[in-house]
């Protein structure tokens, strides 16, 4: 068993070296060791003065002229584009706007749409496509989603497990909607591989982007993933509430048939006309007048990704290190039994975050937060910890393990 000292040492050491250390004055934060990030983000410290500006001067003084003269018309275009990098993909092809539920609900819809629509033509031939396959661990939205919109297409709905996947996938499947991490256990699911094997099959891979945005890459364009969603108020430090995002791939762009046709998404929005025609790109996703306060704490937020050194590929590395160090000081200084990681071990099966299986998981998160470390607890016995790379640094790791291990103890 290492000794504290040495831990903390090495976590002086570590931090000392660590290229993006100086990011974290750029945010608010406390003497609180913060690993909640998985759930909600740090306040970016230049945001409030960018809201203020917003309600002050473009709502109070600009008043209607800031639809054009502030950009805020278009601003949901223009911060996709911004998201787009952080996900791997082009410019074009991500729309931010309402939530994740009904960024899913769209996605999958149209999934379905299109599959039939392949069907109809010849291209995928077969049986109509009915079924929708759907992670049996996702995140519980998901599945209400993918329920409703089974109801509606008169699909099937079969829950599987996303290692499971291939093998359950048949010429009736039409979209499939898979996790990218679990936010449960943190296991980061094989995008590139489950995404080809559903194309293989005729279908639609929907990825739901909330839990990997921000801290690790996704490759969309590079893996050819047809759509996903994602929210903004995790690794991306959007704020509460801040809206999600919708990635609809270039060429499936004219195909993308939207349940939801709002004005904002008309090629004539202030047409007014009586029939639906939709616009063209990435617009196509958006529905109704954008929540512009939140949009715009977004957009100032996410302006931590313009600082030099900070890449997604250096967030990564310095993520699988605090996740690594983690779990060793959990390892020295927490009796054995007591925990038990439920995070995969290997790097490509984890995300950014650490997952323990602890009797009374509840209580003992109670009792971490009242004593500095937050984290959060998922039930029925499950710690996690969320590593945001960007303000968390190693000696908030060791101190996080030294104090679970005290109040464990206790």
């Amino acid at each position: 068993m290492s000794e504290p000292t040495s831990l903390a040492g090495e976590a002086e050491q570590l931090d000392a070296a660590d290229r993006l250390a100086a990011v974290r004055e750029r945010f608010v934060l406390d003497d609180v060791t913060y690993l909640d990030g998985n759930s909600l983000g740090a306040l970016p410290a230049h945001v409030p003065a960018r809201v203020a500006d917003v309600v002050r001067r473009q709502w109070g003084e600009l008043r209607i002229r800031s639809w054009g003269e502030s950009g805020w018309w278009t601003a949901p275009e223009r911060i996709g584009d911004r998201i787009a990098p952080l996900v791997g993909a082009a410019a074009g092809q991500v729309v931010v706007g309402d939530s994740t539920s009904v960024n899913v609900f769209k996605a999958l819809v149209a999934a379905v749409r299109m599959a039939r629509e392949d069907g109809r033509s010849g291209a995928g031939g077969g049986p109509v496509r009915d079924e929708i396959l759907v992670d049996a661990t996702t995140f519980p939205t998901d599945g209400y989603i993918a329920e409703s919109a089974a109801r509606m297409t008169g699909c099937a709905l079969r829950p599987v497990a996303p290692a499971e996947v291939p093998g359950a996938l048949g010429d009736r499947t039409a979209a499939v909607l898979l996790n990218h991490v679990d936010y449960r256990s943190g296991r980061l699911h094989d995008l590139p591989g489950l995404t080809a094997a559903v194309h293989a099959a005729g279908a639609y891979a929907v990825w739901d982007l909330c839990h990997s945005a921000g801290a690790l890459p996704v490759g969309l364009d590079e893996h050819g993933v047809d759509l996903a969603v994602g929210c903004t108020y995790k690794y991306l430090n959007g704020g509460p509430g801040s809206p999600a995002y919708l990635y609809v791939r270039r060429d499936l762009q004219p195909r993308f048939d939207s349940p939801l046709p709002g004005w904002n998404s008309h090629a004539e929005p202030f047409g007014m006309r009586p029939a639906y025609a939709p616009a063209s790109g990435a617009v196509r996703g958006r529905v109704g007048t954008p929540d512009i306060l939140s949009l715009l704490a977004l957009d100032a937020a996410l302006d931590v990704w313009d600082e030099d050194g900070v890449s997604v590929a250096a967030v990564r590395a310095k993520s699988l290190a605090l996740t690594d160090f983690f779990l060793r000081c959990v390892g020295a200084y927490v009796p054995d039994g007591r925990v038990e990681s439920v995070t995969p071990a290997a790097h490509a099966e984890r995300g950014s975050q650490v997952a323990l299986r602890c009797e009374d998981a509840g209580e003992v998160m109670k009792r971490l937060i009242e004593r500095g470390v937050v984290g959060d607890y998922r039930a029925p016995d499950v710690l996690r910890f969320g590593f945001t790379p960007l303000y968390v640094g190693f000696a908030d790791v060791e101190r996080a393990a030294r104090v679970l291990a005290r109040t464990l103890a206790g």
